[in-house]
């Protein structure tokens, strides 16, 4: 176990798992993961934002880190955008450590482009790093969880998905996918001790850097948010939902904004109109839409409803 000023016990015994753990994000909740006993798997391939390039020494660095700490942890390098790495990976927790306790679905590339303008290709290195990514590596741990009788999935989505953002219906369906992913885990697997949220997260990253900054208001807001914005602010959050202090947390969506911990509302009904004989064309627009239109959500992006300094 690391020791340390801030040592916890919340994942003392456990096993985790964290896919794209090479930096970012990842880094800090495998750290964190380690800080409070588990022993962790750090997933990363070491590419570049798009995808492109392949270096094991991002994951190891980590890995160093932690053991340099007095914590355990191993290096792994396998691609969870395809089901074999996402099974050997898994199979890598057991083989080291004996057992897996936590997945979390991390890892993540970007390949921003205006929808009309967007190729196959585009969409399918996307939806495969983010949504199939998150499906193989949790389909491979689901089962030992399942004998086990517990288990916790993390996984980060976006509001680039929950809200929306620009140039980015690959990152953003994704995203929306692990959503529903995840709430059919929590909702198959409940019976078998196992849980399964996700997070939103706004932390400043490599993907966050990457977002053109074109004037002086931009500027200063990249760097307040860059000071307050931070990934390890993220993994707190991370680490108590895959321990057991978060025994009854499952299904659901937070996001962390700085020092901000928020529950995210997930689609239920907002208003409902009835006519006895049914609807028509014209009768949904002289009558249904009237009645529900205060009720629409408006055409907004993530900066218009996060539009707080972050605290």
């Amino acid at each position: 176990m690391i020791k340390g000023e801030f040592m916890n016990e919340s994942m003392l015994g456990k096993v985790a798992v964290v896919t794209g753990a090479g930096g970012g994000i990842g880094r800090d909740i495998a750290l964190q993961l380690a800080q409070a006993g588990a022993r962790v798997v750090v997933n990363d391939i070491g590419v570049s934002l798009s995808g492109e390039g392949s270096d094991a020494g991002p994951a190891a660095a980590v890995v160093a880190e932690i053991r340099t700490a007095g914590g355990e942890a191993a290096v792994n390098t396998d691609s969870i955008a395809t089901r074999e790495g996402a099974q050997r990976l898994i199979q890598q927790a057991v083989d080291s450590f004996g057992r897996i306790d936590c997945v979390v679905n991390n890892a993540g590339i970007l390949r921003d482009r205006y929808f009309h303008k967007m190729s196959e290709e585009e969409w399918d290195a996307v939806m495969k790093v983010h949504l199939y990514g998150s499906f193989y590596t949790s389909r491979a741990a689901a089962g030992l969880f399942k004998e086990q009788g517990g288990g916790s999935f993390v996984h980060m989505t976006s509001t680039s998905g929950l809200v929306g953002n620009r140039a980015q219906a690959n990152y953003a369906a994704a995203k929306m996918g692990i959503v529903g992913l995840s709430r059919t885990i929590a909702i198959d697997m409940q019976r078998s001790g196992v849980r399964s949220n996700c997070i939103a997260p706004f932390a400043w990253g490599r993907m966050v850097a990457s977002v053109p900054i074109t004037t002086d208001a931009q500027r200063l807001a990249a760097q307040r948010k860059q000071q307050l914005m931070t990934s390890a602010k993220v993994a707190p959050l991370a680490v108590f939902l895959a321990s057991d202090l978060a025994a009854d947390v499952n299904g659901q969506v937070f996001a962390v904004r700085g020092n901000e911990i928020m529950l995210m509302s997930q689609p239920r009904p907002v208003k409902s109109v009835h006519q006895s004989e049914g609807w028509t064309v014209q009768s949904i627009a002289e009558h249904a839409l009237p009645a529900v239109r205060s009720a629409l959500t408006p055409l907004e992006e993530t900066a218009d409803v996060f539009n707080w300094p972050p605290v």
